[in-house]
């Protein structure tokens, strides 16, 4: 039960941290990207699979833009920031 307050107040940060300006979402939203794959992972173990897959579509879905980022940067070219 304490996990899935941890994953609501998770998401309730996260929409907290969206209305912020861009210049303080940064810390912030790093911290929440980081600990979604550990909540989602803990989600998968304690709920099973399908939980874990409908989490991770959330958290993609929620994060796309700094994901999108972080893959460009992956693949090595020069990504497109947000004044």
């Amino acid at each position: 039960m304490i996990l899935v307050v941890w994953c609501s107040l998770w998401v309730l940060a996260s929409a907290v941290v969206a209305m912020l300006p861009m210049k303080r979402q940064y810390l912030p939203g790093v911290i929440l990207l980081l600990a979604a794959p550990v909540l989602i992972l803990l989600l998968g173990l304690r709920f099973g699979w399908v939980v874990a897959l409908l989490a991770s579509l959330a958290f993609v879905s929620m994060y796309r833009n700094p994901l999108r980022f972080f893959w460009v940067r992956l693949c090595g070219k020069t990504p497109e920031v947000p004044r």
